[in-house]
């Protein structure tokens, strides 16, 4: 079934905040904050080994490691940055997040809006998703999906007990991204080649090692006006 990848995505986001809430009242306090810096450097290092992994090629000219696609990641992220500070889309984050911390009854929870946009930058950025999202749709294969599940779950769960329930409300943007690129996978399949799932997989990683310089860091990027460089990267692609 159709589908079915993204809402297991879905569910195991659901599900490892709730655990993670449950967890945040037996931890203490200062055991969160090392807790979330300890997660931001994992997502460092996650988006950075997943640049590096599509960065580097084996070459022949009896150097062991060559670097490909830099002026695709400066172009991208340049370009890309310029086109969401005109939109803001980060604004646009905030302000769905406002709108789910009112209608949650969640106004007292000053860490919601922090967690959502936070959580949902971390669990929709990445080829991971995409490239599930498509397979999930063609070939009615979940496997990658379903591999991308128990990693958010996780993720989640660590953030959620740092940054309380609004990480829970991620997986809105989870299912609507991924269940739009399923849905087009028949159209869009001719057009993801190999260069354009490196390209997505280089920017889209280098926005992953963003979102965890602002969990240890906060407030440091604004990522969500980073994202049209994942639209940039496919057209240069």
């Amino acid at each position: 079934m159709s589908g079915l990848g993204t809402l297991i995505n879905a569910l195991a986001i659901i599900a490892g905040g709730i655990v993670g809430i449950c967890c945040k009242k037996l931890i203490k306090e200062r055991y969160q904050e090392t807790i979330m810096k300890a997660t931001g450097f994992s997502v460092m290092f996650l988006g950075a080994g997943g640049t590096f992994s599509k960065m580097l090629v084996t070459t022949k000219s009896g150097l062991p490691l060559d670097t490909t696609g830099s002026m695709t990641i400066v172009l991208s992220m340049v370009i890309g940055a310029f086109a969401g500070e005109i939109i803001d889309l980060d604004h646009q984050f905030e302000r769905f997040g406002s709108w789910l911390k009112h209608k949650t009854g969640s106004d007292g929870d000053n860490q919601f809006i922090n967690g959502f946009v936070t959580a949902s930058l971390t669990v929709s950025i990445g080829a991971m998703g995409i490239m599930g999202a498509i397979q999930d749709g063609i070939y009615g294969d979940h496997t990658t999906l379903v591999a991308k599940a128990i990693l958010d779950f996780v993720i989640v769960l660590i953030m959620a007990s740092s940054m309380g329930k609004g990480c829970i409300f991620s997986f809105i943007p989870v299912a609507a991204w991924q269940g739009l690129i399923t849905a087009l996978a028949v159209v869009l399949s001719g057009y993801m080649t190999a260069p354009v799932l490196n390209s997505l997989s280089m920017v889209g990683n280098i926005l992953i090692f963003c979102v965890g310089v602002n969990l240890v860091w906060p407030k440091t990027i604004k990522v969500a006006n980073l994202l049209p460089a994942l639209i940039v990267a496919v057209l240069m692609a």
